[in-house]
Order: C-alpha cells, then sequence, then structure tokens
C-alpha cells in the first residue's frame, strides 16, 4: 500500500508544478473570460467541444455555465457539442468523424459567440476544424491545449496553453482554468 501513497504524491507534486507555471496564463484566462462576458452580456453563447476526456471536460464547464458554479443566477447559454450521439454519429457517417464539430459550428454559432476547443495535443483534426469554422463565421475563438506548438494556436484568437506535456496533468490545469472562468462569468453577469 506505501507505493500507491508515494505514487499519489508525485502526481501531486507534478500537478502543483503544472499550477505553479500555469500563473503566466492569467493575463490570456482574463482575456477570455472577459470575452465570454460580452458575449452573454450581448446575448451570445458559449459552445464547447474536444475528444475523449476533452469531451467531458467540455461538458463539465458547459454544466457549470448553463446551471450554476457557486451562486445562484440566470441560466448562461452554453452548449457542449459533445452529447448528442445522433447528431455526431451522423455527421462522422455522412461527412467523416473530422467535421463533427465544424458541421455543428456551421448550424449553431453566430458572429459574436465564444466557441472553446479543447485539446490536450492541440492537433486533433476535429477540434482544429471546428476552431477555424467558427473563426470564419465571426465567433471569438479559445483554443486548451499542451504546451507544444500545434495547428490548435493558428485557429484560436486566444490559445490557453498548460505549461506540460502530459496529458493528465493538462486535463487537470484545463478543468481548472474552466472553474475559474466560470466563477469570473457567473459574478460578471449576475
Amino acid at each position: 500500500m506505501g507505493n500507491i501513497a508515494e505514487i499519489y504524491v508525485k502526481r501531486l507534486e507534478e500537478n502543483i508544478a503544472v499550477h505553479e507555471k500555469g500563473r503566466k496564463l492569467a493575463s490570456d484566462v482574463e482575456k477570455g473570460a472577459n470575452a465570454i462576458v460580452a458575449c452573454l452580456k450581448k446575448g451570445g453563447k458559449i459552445l464547447l467541444f474536444g475528444n475523449g476526456g476533452s469531451a467531458a471536460d467540455a461538458q463539465h464547464i458547459a454544466a457549470e455555465l448553463l446551471g450554476k458554479f457557486k451562486m445562484e443566477r440566470k441560466a448562461l447559454p452554453a452548449i457542449a457539442l459533445t452529447t448528442n450521439s445522433s447528431v455526431m454519429t451522423a455527421i462522422a457517417n455522412d461527412y467523416g468523424y473530422e467535421k463533427i464539430f465544424s458541421r455543428q459550428v456551421e448550424g449553431l454559432a453566430k458572429k459574436g459567440d465564444v466557441v472553446i476547443g479543447i485539446s490536450t495535443s492541440g492537433n486533433s483534426e476535429s477540434v482544429v476544424l471546428g476552431l477555424k469554422k467558427a473563426k470564419e463565421m465571426g465567433a471569438f475563438c479559445i483554443g486548451m491545449s499542451g504546451e507544444r506548438k500545434a495547428k490548435i494556436d493558428e485557429v484560436s484568437d486566444i490559445c490557453l496553453k498548460v505549461p506540460s506535456t502530459d496529458t493528465a496533468r493538462i486535463q487537470e490545469m484545463h478543468i481548472f482554468i474552466g472553474h475559474v472562468i466560470c466563477e469570473l462569468a457567473e459574478k460578471e453577469t449576475a
């Protein structure tokens, strides 16, 4: 059992180190949160997507905005494009998996909305194409990825690049950033 405790402490220390290095993201997180607040105040919506664990993060953040995070307030319009299996499988079947988000963005986004694409590698083709389509439509694009230079950088107005190459540590920081954004959006739109 001692081995489990050692692994736990080692992973905790890795997480803390990433969060410490992540201080450099504060300005970009603030810019992203401000874009979200401005969008919501103008009657826009937030669209989020990612694959695998990033899909779960997109759903989690959307739920915090639509439901509530820390305070009672009106529901904030947020949609995770990862939840409708009929839509996703139809698009994947008819257009290819890489189009599962771009096709939904085309149908749901409008100029002034905020679109958040989450990819730990920053190179997930479906996420990159979704953000690219959003940008073409005049949405504000926020990418969330790891520290490596990636395709997501080119299609994001702001890319929140977690200072790590470890998928688990990147995902942990993504949900932390999502919570901070939710808290700020909630306070500013109440």
